[in-house]
């Protein structure tokens, strides 16, 4: 019984405002079903096969339209019943996906993705409502919509020739999602924000080795000299005459 109340695709709405795409799913259905000679008119089918389709049609019909339609016995006059009464969706759809197809941008959009996803709900209701809709017109659509800032970017989009919409789309999606892995690897530490080590702690070593050096040869030498005196001597030394003429200045040791 379950099997019964299954539904192989979305019923028609009392409302007939998904009419296109219950249209286009039934005829999918039927003919997989080998039953797509049915609904059309002057067409012999067998009895079997015109009860399957009748079956198959009300199956997927809103309650309410199901009661209505009760006393129609012909799957074929129920599809054109039906279509009378809703094909006139196509005026009320139409007009509206022309509007949102002249409106669409990419600059608009966030993201590739929801671009992309956007594109294709248009599309598929202007396809619905008989309107063709060409990957060079799609291609053409993008490109002429890029944000006023990416000339150069649009440019080298159109410079690598791009055939199809989808062959476009999935180049972007990959630039897009390598950039944002560029964003994410820089908003964790900004260019610049790591402060460059102080001198003094980058050679700690080489500051305590020149202090000891320093020192020992005026301090610490084995002899007990005292500053001032160097070799040879108070005033004495290679042209230092009386201790005057010295270059070297020790700065932790203040000069009176």
């Amino acid at each position: 019984m379950a099997n019964l109340t299954k539904l192989d695709f979305v019923a028609l709405d009392v409302s007939g405002k998904n009419y296109l795409s219950w249209v286009l799913d039934a005829e999918l259905h039927l003919a997989s079903s080998k039953l797509g000679e049915t609904i059309k008119e002057n067409t012999v089918a067998s009895e079997q096969d015109c009860a399957k389709a009748m079956i198959l049609l009300r199956h997927h019909l809103h309650e309410s339209l199901k009661s209505q339609y009760l006393t129609v016995k012909s799957h074929f006059q129920l599809w054109k019943s039906l279509k009378d009464r809703f094909d006139h969706q196509k005026t009320v759809i139409l007009p509206r996906a022309r509007y949102e197809w002249i409106q669409l941008r990419l600059q608009d959009f966030k993201t590739i993705a929801e671009y992309n996803s956007e594109m294709f709900r248009i599309v598929s209701k202007l396809r619905l409502c008989g309107e063709d809709v060409t990957d060079e017109q799609m291609l053409e659509k993008t490109f002429s919509t890029f944000h006023a800032s990416n000339l150069v970017l649009q440019q080298q989009y159109r410079e690598r020739g791009f055939k199809t919409y989808s062959e476009l789309i999935s180049y972007m999606l990959v630039a897009e999602e390598n950039n944002q892995l560029l964003l994410n690897n820089h908003h964790p530490r900004p260019t610049g924000s790591k402060p460059l080590p102080e001198i003094s702690a980058a050679l700690p070593e080489a500051n305590a080795t020149s202090s000891q050096k320093r020192r020992g040869h005026y301090h610490g030498s084995p002899r007990g000299h005292s500053y001032g005196r160097g070799r040879g001597g108070r005033g004495r030394g290679r042209g230092r005459g009386n201790g005057r003429g010295n270059t070297w200045i020790n700065p932790n040791i203040l000069v009176t």
